[in-house]
């Protein structure tokens, strides 16, 4: 059968490497496929640096008046911990696995943009060392910022921060944003220009989609951070006010800026994250996605929603009542299309014929977690529930079933469905499934019990507390779950090596997957289709060449 053209890049590098070897081949490299893995190994480097920071914290708040960590040590892991797990780990991971996977799934040869591609990883990796770099700065005024990820004022200007270390937290923040800016655009261009002939939009696979609009999100929403953080560096430096209250300034206004950013980011965070999970469930229920129009409408509208919400971390500032009408109807607005999904998922598993792999536990696990973090943040749009709520450990549990439980499960269905692919191995599918399990018991042990705290009237962001009734008891369990977290993602990380030695070879499709980049090798050659790409059809290229008389519909009549 006749096979497509692939797209060729829109800057007109070759996809074809000059002979090179050892570490230099990938530190030099444009290719899309290892840019992808070092995004996403660098990711995970800084995962781990994250959560020791969260180990550390959760040892000093085992007991009550602890004094394991300083307050301001405290803080400033607190602070380092946020900002790490946000902006160096779900944001470069998820941009990862688009980097790597979206050429192979439209048909195309390498992204749009491939130098600019490499140029997008390196100055995250830079900003991130630049955060970092503060530590070394603790002999002088203070070392690593202690203002917390969202660095509010005045806390965060020179009055009460006057070391360096905010200064290198600003500047790294503003090479990591003008890193994800770039690559969004780099994902869009590539998305848009570059998918190989029949594969129109509404063509493309539903991780596409939501890779698409999430660069979009990118581009609108990650000026303005970068935006406050000039302004906020201009007010330390050059001793200006824009947020300095007693000198004419706001300190609301840079809540405004930040949380205008910081909401979408959010979405940035997990939109992604539900194109994965759009294409681990169809394969292992062997159905195709329910409402594949349905689940890319959502998405558009959950993006554009998103950037009218913001104000709704600010109930407790003092807005106004019509602020507060708005950004609460906002909020619960913005759960609607996020329940068409939870529905459209959970339809396709529906008679089907479920597969119980890895990547499947995974999957089912971010159904669950990713509901419960969903329905205790539509709590927080009611305005009385969130005076009440805003500054105890609730949202603390909230935003970790939302990002670990929701995003996180995610990334690691991901990790399971596409390791195949990337390095051509299978890792080990029984020590994946105690990964899982203990990866579930671990995490609801540390964050389910913080509801409990959080309505028990533990305010969050403190170093220690008093022993008040049940919160010593708590504290300790929700210590103990971390520990067990924490030890899932060494077994994880001994699967990974053992499963790159000596794991079983993978083969092309291993799933009986659907989408283009099953329809190469594993791992894919430098120019990702020796042979050209399948024809396209339809949604599922692969299903359509191995049933060229068959649709969807005739399909699911004979799941039923």
């Amino acid at each position: 059968m006749k096979q497509a053209a692939i797209p060729d890049t829109l800057g007109g590098e070759s996809f074809e490497e000059e002979a090179r070897e050892g570490w230099l081949s990938w530190v030099s490299s444009v290719d899309h496929k290892k840019l992808g893995i070092m995004y996403l190994l660098g990711s995970f480097f800084f995962f781990l640096v994250g959560g020791i920071l969260a180990l550390l914290m959760r040892v000093q708040l085992a007991a009550p008046n602890n004094h394991f960590l300083s307050p301001q040590v405290y803080n400033q892991f607190f602070t380092m911990h946020g900002t790490t797990m946000v902006f160096l780990v779900l944001v470069p991971m998820l941009v990862g696995f688009a980097t790597y996977m979206v050429p192979l799934m439209i048909g195309a040869r390498d992204m749009a943009f491939p130098r600019l591609n490499a140029l997008s990883f390196w100055v995250q990796i830079f900003g991130g060392l630049m955060l970092y770099f503060s530590f070394a700065t603790s002999g002088v005024n203070g070392g690593a910022p202690a203002v917390g990820w969202f660095s509010y004022a005045p806390l965060s200007e020179t009055a009460y921060s006057y070391g360096p270390g905010v200064n290198y937290w600003i500047l790294g923040l503003l090479g990591i944003g003008v890193g994800t800016i770039t690559a969004g655009i780099n994902l869009i261009a590539t998305i848009i220009c570059l998918r190989a002939p029949g594969m129109s939009i509404r063509r493309v696979p539903l991780f596409v989609w939501m890779t698409m609009i999430t660069a979009f999100l990118i581009v609108v929403v990650m000026p303005i951070l970068n935006a406050g953080l000039v302004m906020l560096l201009i007010d330390r430096l050059l001793n200006a006010h824009f947020f300095r209250a007693d000198s004419g300034g706001s300190a609301v206004l840079w809540q405004h800026v930040f949380w205008a950013f910081g909401h979408p980011e959010v979405y940035i965070m997990i939109l992604p994250a539900f194109g994965i999970i759009s294409e681990v469930i169809p394969v292992f229920s062997g159905k195709p996605i329910y409402g594949y129009d349905f689940v890319a409408a959502s998405t558009l509208a959950i993006a554009f929603l998103s950037l009218a919400v913001w104000a709704h971390h600010m109930f407790a500032v003092g807005l106004g009542h019509a602020f507060d009408l708005f950004f609460a109807i906002s909020s619960f607005a913005i759960a609607v299309p996020t329940g068409v999904k939870i529905f459209n998922w959970t339809a396709t598993l529906y008679q089907g014929r479920i597969r119980f792999t890895t990547s499947m536990l995974f999957a089912l696990g971010f159904l669950l977690m990713f509901t419960i973090g969903g329905l205790s943040g539509v709590a927080f749009a009611a305005v009385p529930i969130d005076w009440q709520m805003t500054d105890s450990y609730f949202v603390v549990a909230h935003i970790h079933y939302v990002l670990f439980g929701g995003t996180m499960f995610a990334l690691f269905a991901g990790v399971y469905y596409w390791f195949p692919k990337i390095s051509g191995r299978m890792l080990n599918e029984r020590w994946g499934k105690v990964h899982f399990w203990l990866t579930l018991i671990g995490f609801n042990l540390t964050f389910m019990i913080q509801h409990v705290l959080g309505m028990l009237g533990m305010p969050r962001r403190v170093f220690t507390y008093p022993a008040l009734p049940g919160w010593a008891e708590m504290n300790m369990a929700s210590t103990i779950g971390a520990f067990v977290l924490a030890f899932s993602v060494l077994i994880f990380m001994v699967n990974i090596a053992i499963s790159l030695r000596s794991g079983a070879v993978a083969g092309d499709n291993p799933w009986d997957a659907w989408t283009l980049e099953w329809a190469t090798t594993s791992p894919p050659p430098p120019e990702n289709f020796t042979h050209g790409v399948p024809p396209i059809r339809g949604r599922r290229p692969l299903w359509d060449l191995a049933h060229p008389d068959r649709t969807d519909e005739m399909m699911m009549k004979l799941v039923k």
